[in-house]
């Protein structure tokens, strides 16, 4: 014989002080009157990437904000010398032949009687674009071949591994003296020539680096469990590494690029003090510096002021590059 089944009792909802319930009222499940979350808590935060938390750290970091500011400045003489002064570099005068600085020249004179200040504005132009133009270019072609390398693996790895440790294996500065050497520019070569045999040089030999940063990069990336989910939903490889590989390896490349920006400028300046790497007419720091090595002892001013503006440029930029390292180290927070 069964047992009889006894109806669910309906309990009522508590009645809440007043005598008046909560049913009824068309309050929303896990909210209360007006409309929070139950427990007293705030809304859950949305979740930030690592590239929106790092901008928020590099926004409270004196450092960066300090060589962001000179770096703006440095951009800024370099694309609109004129805006920081109405004088000619090319108007120059021997009878003004390495004159201290005074209140007509602030900077004094150079040899040929230029205005320093003048030659020191715009020598920005070609110092700061040789570092840029080989940054992005050496950070172009390592990328792309970090990326096949350590994506595809195998024998086109090793293949590309090897020659890029045949590239790596001579030094930058002796493989830009050779390269300069056997294609010397002439006072009569146009500008924009003379800066690309120098990016040429520099960028022959320093995509390296990038491109050995890349592959240890993508070998770990592509183990990750969203990478195998692309692959597994069907995702060619042209587009799991540019939308999932590419965004998640590309910052030891980005602080990489912007320290070694720094250092290009420098190696622009050291091959034109050299004598083969930027020629006049071009007008930059390094040519500066070279030109007031005869005459220090005399006329020091001739080299203090592009050896200034040099090593702020280079200084600027390699604080910004520690900044954004640390911003972008998840072990550090």
């Amino acid at each position: 014989m069964s047992r009889p089944t006894i109806p669910d009792q309906v309990v009522p909802p508590p009645a809440r002080a007043g005598g008046r319930r909560a049913a009824g009222r068309g309050v929303r499940p896990g909210r209360t009157r007006r409309g929070r979350p139950r427990g007293g808590g705030h809304a859950a935060s949305t979740p930030h990437s690592l590239a929106g938390d790092a901008w928020r750290d590099l926004r409270r970091s004196p450092v960066f904000l300090i060589s962001a500011a000179i770096i703006v400045v440095l951009v800024a003489m370099a694309a609109a010398p004129g805006l920081f002064t109405s004088t000619d570099p090319e108007a120059c005068d021997l009878a003004f032949s390495r004159q201290p600085p005074s209140a007509s020249a602030w900077f004094g004179y150079d040899l040929q009687g230029c205005d320093m200040y003048a030659r020191t504005v715009y020598g920005a132009r070609a110092s700061i674009l040789v570092g840029v133009l080989t940054t992005i270019g050496i950070a172009v072609v390592g990328s792309v071949i970090g990326m096949i390398a350590g994506y595809h693996g195998g024998w086109l790895d090793t293949l590309l591994s090897r020659v890029t440790d045949m590239f790596f294996a001579v030094p930058m500065l002796l493989g830009a003296i050779i390269v300069l050497a056997t294609f010397p520019s002439t006072v009569q070569t146009p500008a924009w020539q003379t800066i690309g045999k120098v990016v040429l040089a520099l960028g022959v030999l320093g995509w390296t680096t990038v491109a050995r940063l890349m592959r240890s990069t993508v070998i770990q990336v592509k183990q990750a469990e969203y990478v195998q989910a692309a692959r597994g939903l069907g995702a060619g490889s042209r587009r799991v590494l540019l939308r999932h590989v590419l965004p998640n390896a590309v910052a030891p490349v980005v602080v990489y690029s912007t320290i070694i920006l720094g250092v290009f400028v420098v190696l622009e300046a050291t091959l034109s003090f050299l004598g083969i790497g930027l020629r006049p007419p071009v007008i930059s720091w390094g040519i500066a510096i070279s030109e007031a090595r005869a005459y220090i002892r005399q006329s020091p001013h001739m080299l203090l002021f592009p050896g200034a503006f040099l090593s702020v440029t280079v200084l600027a930029f390699i604080m910004l590059g520690d900044a954004v390292r640390d911003a972008f180290d998840p072990r550090l927070r």
